[in-house]
């Protein structure tokens, strides 16, 4: 039999490796244990997720009695979806920025939530004194360059989408071998790039909108092949995405685009 203790009485503790495993019936290939984050506020940690519309939710970690989460802040989980909806149990989980410190609280809150706003408002604190935590500078919205969208509208699979960040940025966000996010680009050396064109900012159903902007640039998959465009949807370099068993370790940056609500974002000049 092995000893247990070294011989300065230490004990001598060892980890089994955990498995993580992809739920089967999920639509979202996320790896659980790698969805949680750290707000970018306040320091307090967080649980990523996607809702139907395939939009990425911050929610608080911790499930809450539903009783003490007004109706509108209720969400709860369903095969890896989270829901902005009550389903009818005890317990339910809320969005982070509900409770988190570096905003201002939604009125009315129940004592119960506002003392753990404090929580997490005393964390941050000492997150801070002991130099853990740096908030992330808030800079003011303007326009992004016309030679370099910061959020470029791009079109695949007939459907636009905003990008979270230059085309050239894009990562991939499967997992490798070291089980650390792949640092490749969805625009590798050797593949067919995009076009940049522009077209009408309210295409189809939303063409009776009226917006001052008619004419944008949009970065354009349209002629590349459907495995290419579904390569770009979800967002993968070629060789990870030869290997769709690899887990995600990221969510895809794309958010579906809205004529409104994206309006700051849009460029009227070919980069």
């Amino acid at each position: 039999m092995r000893p247990t203790h070294t011989p300065n009485s230490t004990r001598t503790l060892r980890h089994r490796p955990r498995t993580v495993q992809i739920t089967p019936h999920s639509p979202s290939r996320l790896l659980r244990l790698h969805q949680s984050g750290q707000c970018d506020s306040c320091g307090n940690r967080i649980d990523w997720y996607t809702t139907p519309t395939q939009r990425p939710v911050s929610l608080h970690p911790v499930d809450l009695p539903a009783r003490i989460v007004p109706r509108d802040h209720r969400w709860h989980l369903a095969s890896g979806i989270a829901h902005p909806s009550d389903d009818g149990s005890p317990w339910c989980r809320t969005t982070h920025r509900t409770l988190c410190p570096a905003h201002p609280a939604a009125p009315p809150l129940p004592p119960e939530l506002t003392q753990l706003r404090r929580r997490l408002a005393l964390t941050t604190r000492r997150l801070l004194d002991t130099g853990a935590f740096t908030p992330s500078p808030k800079p003011a919205d303007q326009p992004p360059s016309p030679c370099r969208p910061a959020r470029p509208l791009v079109q695949f699979l007939y459907n636009r989408y905003l990008a979270a960040r230059p085309v050239e940025d894009i990562q991939c966000v499967a997992q490798t071998r070291r089980r650390t996010r792949c640092a490749r680009p969805v625009l590798a050396p050797g593949t067919t790039p995009g076009r940049w064109t522009l077209a009408p900012a309210t295409p189809g159903r939303h063409s009776h909108l009226a917006l001052s902007t008619a004419m944008v640039a949009v970065y354009d998959l349209g002629h590349l092949t459907y495995t290419e465009q579904t390569r770009w949807r979800t967002q993968r370099c070629p060789a990870h995405a030869a290997t769709p068993t690899a887990a995600d370790l990221a969510l895809a940056d794309w958010e579906p685009f809205d004529p409104l609500h994206h309006r700051p974002y849009l460029v009227t000049r070919l980069p």
